[in-house]
C-alpha cells in the first residue's frame, strides 16, 4: 500500500489524474483544488462542465477548510453514517472552480477507508472522486469493469485491490441546508 500511495502522490503533485480504489467504486482522481487536473477528469469522463464532482476528504479539519460554514446536522450525519456518506454542502470554497456547483454547493465525502484516508492526508489537499467511467455509462462495481479507454486516459492506475470483487456501490447523498433542512438525493 505505501509504495502504491507513494507513486500516486507523484502523479498528483504534477497535476496528474489518477485510478485508484475509493471507500465505494473505483474512482478517477485529481488535486481538487488545481484547475487544469479538473478539467482534464471531465474530459476523461466525457461529463459536462456543469455537473460538479464529489470531493474526498481525510478529516473534519478539510471539511471545515473547504465549506465556509458547516451545518450542525451534517456532523450529526457523519457520525451516525454506517456506509459512505456524501454530503453537499452551502457555500464550498477554495476548490477548483468546475467542482462547485452554480449554487456554490459541494458534494465532500470525509472517508473512513485507510487507503483514501493516508492519501489525502499525505496529500494534504481534498481529491477528485468521480465513478471510472463515461458520464451516462453504468458505474463499473469492480476494477475488472472499468473499459479500455478509461485505463488509457489516467495518467496512473494505482495497483492496489485491483482483484476485490465485493459488493461496492456508491456512496449516499445528502444536501444539507444551514437551517437543518435535508435532501436525500441518492440512498
Amino acid at each position: 500500500m505505501e509504495e502504491e500511495i507513494k507513486n500516486a502522490l507523484e502523479v498528483l503533485r504534477k497535476g496528474g489524474t489518477i485510478l485508484y480504489p475509493t471507500d465505494t467504486v473505483w474512482g478517477i482522481g485529481c488535486d481538487a483544488r488545481n484547475k487544469e487536473a479538473v478539467a482534464k477528469v471531465f474530459k476523461i469522463k466525457e461529463r459536462a462542465e456543469y455537473k460538479s464532482m464529489v470531493v474526498l476528504v481525510s478529516d473534519e479539519t478539510m471539511v471545515n477548510r473547504y465549506v465556509k460554514e458547516v451545518p450542525a446536522i451534517a456532523w450529526e450525519l457523519i457520525e451516525s453514517a454506517e456506509e459512505p456518506l456524501t454530503i453537499i454542502y452551502p457555500d464550498g470554497r477554495m476548490l477548483a472552480d468546475k467542482l462547485i456547483a452554480a449554487d456554490g454547493s459541494i458534494g465532500i465525502r470525509l472517508v473512513k477507508d485507510d487507503f483514501c484516508k493516508t492519501l489525502i492526508h499525505k496529500f494534504g489537499k481534498p481529491l477528485v472522486s468521480t465513478s471510472a467511467n463515461i458520464s451516462g455509462e453504468p458505474t463499473p462495481m469492480s476494477f475488472r469493469d472499468i473499459k479500455l479507454d478509461i485505463l488509457n486516459k489516467v495518467d496512473y492506475i494505482v495497483n492496489f485491490r485491483q482483484q476485490e470483487t465485493n459488493n461496492t456501490k456508491p456512496s449516499s447523498i445528502i444536501k444539507v441546508a444551514m437551517n437543518g433542512e435535508i435532501k436525500i438525493i441518492r440512498k
